[in-house]
C-alpha cells in the first residue's frame, strides 16, 4: 500500500502535491527495491472520506501522482483505491495513467460505513470500463474492513456476486479495520468455492504471520506492517519491507 498523506481540499493537508509527490517516489523506490510486484496507491489520508464521489481536486491530484509513479517505475504494477467507494474516479486514472488494477470496496450490494450507506455500483463501473476498451482489473473487497455488509450475510453470499454477478477479477478478504488480521477460516472457506479468481488478503499482513497466509491465499496486501514501528501513518521502513518479502518468497519456494 502506499498511504497517501491528506491531498489538497482535504482538512489538515500537511504539505503541497509537490512535497507529498517527492516523498512517494522515494517509498516506491523502497518497495521496488525490496521487490514488491505491485503497489496501490490510496488517498488514505483524506479522511473524513466521501461516500461514493470524491471532488475534482482529489482525482486531479492522484492522477498527477500515478503518472509519476509510471514514469518512475514502468514496469511496477500499479493499482488504485479512490476511498471511500469511486470507483469510476479510480477507473479514470487507471486509465489515464496505464495503472493495472483498480481497489473497489463495495463492489456489490450495500454496506454499513462510517461515511453512511455505500451502494455497489458494479453495473456503472463495469461499462465504463467496456466503454473505454480497457483491461484493467478490477479487485473487489469482500465483506470491507470498516463496514458491515446490509446485503450479504455470509461473506461467501458476497464473493459468489462479485464474481458471477460483478465480474471482478480478484477478491480481497480483510479484517475489521486497517492493520487487522484477516481470518484464516474465511480465506479457506472462499477458496473451497473455487471461484477462478485469485484471493488477497487485504489487511493484517506480517512478517511474522506472511507465511502462514500465503499457505492459503493467492496474495497478500500488506501497508502497516512495513512502517516504522508497524504505525499506519509512520514512514516507510526499508528493513521492514526487505524482511517482508524475504520471508515471502521463503513461502512461496516451500
Amino acid at each position: 500500500m502506499l498511504h497517501l498523506p491528506a491531498l489538497p481540499g482535504a482538512p489538515g493537508a500537511p504539505a503541497s502535491l509537490a512535497q507529498i509527490e517527492e516523498t512517494l517516489l522515494h517509498e516506491v523506490g523502497i518497495l521496488v527495491d525490496a521487490g514488491f510486484d505491485a503497489c496501490v496507491l490510496e488517498n488514505f489520508g483524506d479522511a473524513p472520506f466521501f461516500g461514493d464521489t470524491v471532488p475534482p481536486i482529489t482525482i486531479a491530484s492522484m492522477s498527477r501522482l500515478a503518472a509519476s509513479i509510471r514514469r518512475q517505475q514502468p514496469a511496477l504494477r500499479l493499482g488504485i483505491n479512490v476511498l471511500r467507494n469511486d470507483a469510476r474516479a479510480a477507473l479514470a486514472i487507471a486509465v489515464a495513467c496505464e495503472a493495472s488494477f483498480i481497489r473497489v470496496n463495495v463492489h456489490v450490494g450495500v454496506t454499513a460505513t462510517d461515511q453512511g450507506i455505500l451502494e455497489g455500483r458494479a453495473a456503472q463501473t463495469m461499462r465504463l470500463r467496456a466503454e473505454l476498451q480497457s483491461d484493467v482489473q478490477v479487485w473487489a473487497d469482500v465483506h470491507v474492513k470498516h463496514g458491515r455488509s446490509m446485503t450479504h450475510e455470509r461473506i461467501e453470499q458476497e464473493a459468489l456476486d462479485c464474481v458471477h454477478r460483478g465480474g471482478a477479477d480478484v477478491l480481497i478478504v480483510s479484517g475489521s479495520g486497517t492493520g487487522e488480521e484477516t481470518s484464516i477460516e474465511e480465506l479457506q472457506r472462499l477458496q473451497a468455492l473455487q471461484l477462478s479468481v485469485p484471493i488477497y488478503v487485504g489487511s493484517g499482513v506480517t512478517r511474522e504471520n506472511v507465511q502462514r497466509y500465503l499457505a492459503i491465499a493467492d496474495g497478500v496486501i500488506v501497508g502497516t506492517d512495513l512502517k516504522e514501528g508497524g504505525a499506519t501513518r509512520a514512514p516507510l521502513s526499508a528493513d521492514r519491507a526487505r524482511q517482508l518479502m524475504s520471508r515471502a518468497r521463503s513461502a512461496l519456494k516451500t
